[in-house]
């Protein structure tokens, strides 16, 4: 049996109290905490709706306007939290006529009420702002506004914001646990080009010789990041999907350049949505359609309103990470972001530690697009050959209450850790059940690591709590140790840094189907008698693992 070993064993000294004091030892600054801590200034209202009404000069690269914060009172209050990056002015903040009084720490706005608001009010106030944003040099990896042009001249306006924070841009409650219920987004742009953001339009507004607005209503929640302006000389081709809730609007909004190139697109779309809607239940955005908006960038999972710059090409840029040849069948950006609507749009974080659960889904949901048109066989090929860029450097999960992810092999290894769930439960029917049943139970909701990990204890009959926390909150991979002994006999067990880590693997004798065993930290004997360990075949195609032999 060849020896393959993944992970250096000395990975394993750590305890998890040590790892946790590590964790609680690295240093974060106060703005870091102020954007991802929830304190009572933030905890006292919940945001029920916003109207963001800008205005982006992109001569200047100015942006100027207002937010309206419809909210509800968790608990009396009279100061709460905002945010907006402090390189943007709050020019004041407007409450039943009066203009407020408010402090600024940071990326954080402090604004006093005259009154105490009482729990179970609704109410509003609204911000008026202005100022340069940040440009992103390298969206989308990095935040703010992308200012570039098309091949014309004619200007071609992004935003992007993820993991930065949409308060780059605009104010907002910028906490993943609040996703507005609904929201109005009304952009004036210059009239040579129009606005595309997420949702509906609803209104063209011709505000003078120079200006048009443009009016998106958004009727399902949508976290903050995910709001979204998209300013270009478009064309726009509109379609219908018979999905599993009935017809779906799909519209395509690309430069006028790249009118002919839809094609590309239409394809690449219904071979999307048929397969997602297969394995995780209906879009869930019916009521706002699904769009495709191209941008000058890579590419966005901005809900309803997907972001998109593959160059109307199969692979990710014309590439296969897996090496497989699979990844070259599809358009990897619509698939992965696409797949994003179901795990990350409808089911979100509280966190952004816990963005590995955004990540690894969406990642594994590009193996289940090769399952659904491909097959089994050239799915489970396509994660084993993915696994070449895992790094194994940190935990996927990231410490929480300061707006800090995970490792970025939250992608990867994530994609790896759900194909090895479906291995152990080994019944591809309820697997699919779990898939569409966690877009059901949290459907619109905001999630956090002990909701996905009981919801897949439950519904599987696994307890997955030892191999989740393995995988996911330490960075290295556990160890099958196998040991045989002269008369034959094979005892094996797992060496890892979770105490009394347990976990099924898929064992038998080279040429014959293979069983799962339970093994844990222990050594214990397999029912199975070998002359040498290179009879034994272990799945370590299907199972993320190290292998080291003893005698």
């Amino acid at each position: 049996m060849p020896y393959t070993l993944l992970i250096l064993l000395p990975f394993f000294t750590a305890s998890p109290v040590h790892a946790q004091l590590m964790k609680a030892k690295e240093i974060f600054s106060k703005a870091d905490s102020l954007r991802g801590t929830l304190t009572p200034f933030r905890t006292c209202y919940d945001i029920k709706y916003y109207h963001l009404d800008i205005k982006v000069d992109i001569n200047n690269r100015f942006i100027s306007g207002s937010n309206l914060f419809k909210f509800e009172a968790v608990e009396n209050f009279e100061r709460l939290q905002f945010d907006l990056f402090d390189n943007l002015s709050v020019d004041c903040v407007e409450y039943q006529g009066r203009t407020l009084s408010f402090e600024r720490s940071y990326h954080a706005v402090f604004v006093d009420f005259p009154n105490t608001i009482p729990k179970g009010k609704i109410d509003s106030f609204k911000v008026y702002y202005s100022g340069t944003p940040i440009a992103a040099t390298r969206a989308p990896w990095d935040g703010g506004f992308d200012w570039k042009k098309d091949s014309k001249g004619k200007p071609w306006v992004a935003t992007t914001c993820q993991g930065l924070g949409a308060s780059v841009w605009w104010p907002n409650k910028d906490h993943q646990s609040d996703e507005v219920d609904s929201m109005l987004i009304s952009v004036a742009v210059p009239n040579e080009v129009m606005n595309v953001s997420n949702g509906r339009l609803v209104k063209t507004e011709k505000l003078d010789k120079h200006y048009t607005k443009y009016h998106w209503k958004v009727r399902n929640p949508i976290n903050n990041y995910n709001v979204a302006l998209n300013i270009g000389d478009y064309t726009h081709i509109m379609e219908t999907y018979l999905g599993e809730k009935g017809p779906l609007s799909v519209d395509y909004y690309v430069l006028k350049e790249n009118k002919n190139k839809i094609k590309h697109l239409q394809n690449n779309t219904k071979q999307t949505l048929e397969a997602f809607e297969y394995w995780f239940g209906p879009y869930p955005f019916y009521e706002d359609g699904y769009k495709i908006v191209e941008t000058a960038h890579l590419g966005m999972e901005h809900q309803s309103a997907i972001a998109y710059g593959n160059k109307f090409q199969n692979g990710y840029l014309g590439k296969d990470g897996s090496d497989t040849g699979w990844g070259l069948k599809w358009d990897f950006i619509i698939v992965h972001e696409s797949g994003h609507e179901w795990f990350g749009n409808n089911i979100t974080a509280k966190d952004l530690a816990d963005m590995w659960i955004h990540e690894s889904f969406t990642n594994y949901s590009e193996a289940l697009f090769i399952d659904y048109h491909y097959g089994k066989e050239a799915s489970q090929a396509y994660v084993n050959g993915n696994r070449k860029g895992i790094l194994n450097d940190k935990p996927l999960q990231g410490p929480y209450g300061v707006n800090k992810e995970g490792s970025g092999d939250m992608y990867l290894k994530g994609g790896v850790l759900h194909n090895m769930i479906r291995t152990m439960i080994d019944d591809d029917e309820k697997w699919r059940s779990i898939l569409r049943g966690l877009n059901s139970k949290f459907y619109h909701q905001t999630v956090d690591y002990n909701d996905i990990l009981t919801y897949l204890n439950e519904e599987s009959g696994i307890d997955f709590t030892k191999i989740f926390e393995q995988y996911v909150q330490h960075k290295s991979v556990p160890v099958l140790e196998i040991l045989q002994r002269n008369n034959g006999e094979v005892f094996c067990r797992w060496i890892a840094e979770v105490p009394d880590f347990k976990m099924p693997i898929h064992i038998g004798k080279k040429g014959q189907s293979k069983t799962r065993y339970e093994i844990n930290a222990t050594f214990q004997i397999l029912p199975i008698k070998v002359e040498n360990t290179e009879e034994l075949d272990v799945d370590t195609f299907n199972y993320y693992i190290g292998v080291v032999e003893c005698r």
